[in-house]
């Protein structure tokens, strides 16, 4: 078999996949379960999958805040974003190959973790979408649901909602959209319903939804 047709294989053998991990609010496909699903049928084919990563950025914010009894704390968050290039080798042929571009973002506090948390992100997905992988709802990003305590998430802050406003009105202006497309994006509906968390991590994605629009002009006006 070519390489086409080892790939249809492998999409035959996993119509559907059953959301299994659970999160604080949300079940959702893991990406171990997701690649334990193909791996077998990639096996007996004989198919590689190898990765590499063609660009890179990284975007961190740092905001200050005060808590309930009024010590100062500073919390840094970084939004990894990855364009990678996912390559298919036919181990019976392996000059046949099939090299397809992907995209892959991580966020992530303590900032050791962003590049595993996209890589791990883009692979799951890129196998959901290459293999037409049916799922029974649309995967929320697994790290909203890991929530590192069960204590009621802090609400947002007039500085994070201030600052939240300021980035899209800013990113929305850059695209030439209106605010309302840009929070449709972000899927924020009701800004007075966000938590810190959910704020600082929308913060950050406009963050880098901000610097890579100021590239792409920066890059046209040359």
């Amino acid at each position: 078999m070519n390489i086409y047709q080892k790939l249809v294989e492998v999409r035959k053998s996993v119509p559907y996949l059953q959301k299994e991990a659970q999160g604080a609010q949300y079940q959702y496909v893991g990406s171990s379960q997701v690649l334990a699903a193909v791996r077998a049928k990639m096996d007996e084919l004989g198919l590689l999958l190898t990765v590499k990563v063609i660009g890179h950025n990284v975007q961190s914010e740092t905001v200050e805040n005060r808590d309930k009894y009024d010590k100062l704390k500073k919390t840094t968050t970084y939004f990894t974003e990855l364009d990678l290039e996912f390559t298919w080798i036919n181990a019976d042929n392996p000059e046949e190959t099939l090299t397809l571009p992907f995209y892959g973002q991580g966020v992530d506090i303590a900032g050791e973790k962003g590049v595993g948390k996209a890589l791990t992100y883009a692979e799951k997905y890129f196998l959901l979408k290459q293999f037409n992988i049916a799922t029974d709802k649309d995967d929320p990003d697994s790290f909203q649901e890991k929530s590192e305590s069960y204590r009621k998430p802090d609400p947002i802050s007039a500085h994070d909602l201030g600052t939240l406003k300021a980035r899209v009105l800013e990113f929305a202006q850059l695209r030439n959209k209106t605010d309302a497309e840009v929070y449709a994006v972000l899927n924020i509906s009701d800004l007075e319903s966000l938590n810190e968390r959910e704020a600082k991590l929308s913060i950050t994605k406009l963050n880098g939804w901000i610097a890579s629009a100021k590239k792409e002009l920066s890059k046209k006006g040359a």
